[in-house]
């Protein structure tokens, strides 16, 4: 399996990048949030995941080892595809895919373009216990940071504050102050927007 490609970037696409390495030109699937990762440099390494199939052979590239981690566990889930994973990883950060599994937030997985409600579970009930030991994740403190994060964000919005802006202060907080209340979150919040 080719675990990793590094070369100059060629062609730089929200879906796909095309890395040259060596005088090859390799065509690899991304998700938004490795688009987002991607410095404009022309020197880029990616770690790939080889996807064979009877039809054909897909590269796909993850900026973090983590997010190649969570692609392999997302597929090996029954009516999960490589297409299905990667918009899952587009629409959440990997982190967010991590917490929603091992704090069973069926919402937040269901939150993404294509997944039905037992699509989302099933993917909590099959990867839950993998995610929680491969992680060293303690459930009672995901499912708790999950609801005062959920709080917080619910509550500026209330008072009118962008949605996304709000979600990447709240981010930054929780990742200083992981205990945070969802009174010291909002207040944090109020400060930085």
């Amino acid at each position: 399996m080719i675990t990793h490609i590094e070369g100059k970037l060629v062609e730089k696409n929200p879906t796909d990048v095309v890395i040259d390495c060596n005088g090859v030109g390799y065509f690899i699937n991304i998700s938004l949030h490795t688009f987002a990762q991607i410095p404009d440099q022309e020197n880029l390494k990616l770690y790939t995941y080889l996807h064979v199939r009877e039809d054909a052979q897909s590269l796909y590239g993850f900026s973090s080892k983590s997010e190649r981690e969570i692609f392999k566990l997302l597929i090996s889930v029954s009516g999960i595809g490589t297409n299905t994973a990667r918009t899952m990883l587009s629409s959440l950060s990997p982190d967010q895919i991590k917490e929603g599994i091992a704090g069973g937030d069926v919402a937040l997985i269901q939150s993404v373009k294509g997944i039905g409600i037992k699509t989302a579970q099933r993917v909590i009930i099959d990867l839950k216990d993998k995610v929680l030991k491969v992680y060293g994740l303690d459930e009672l403190s995901i499912t708790t940071n999950n609801t005062g994060k959920d709080e917080a964000l619910s509550a500026l919005d209330v008072l009118g504050f962008n949605k996304k802006q709000s979600e990447k202060v709240v981010e930054k907080i929780l990742q200083t102050q992981p205990d945070a209340s969802v009174e010291q979150i909002i207040k944090e919040a109020l400060k930085n927007l």
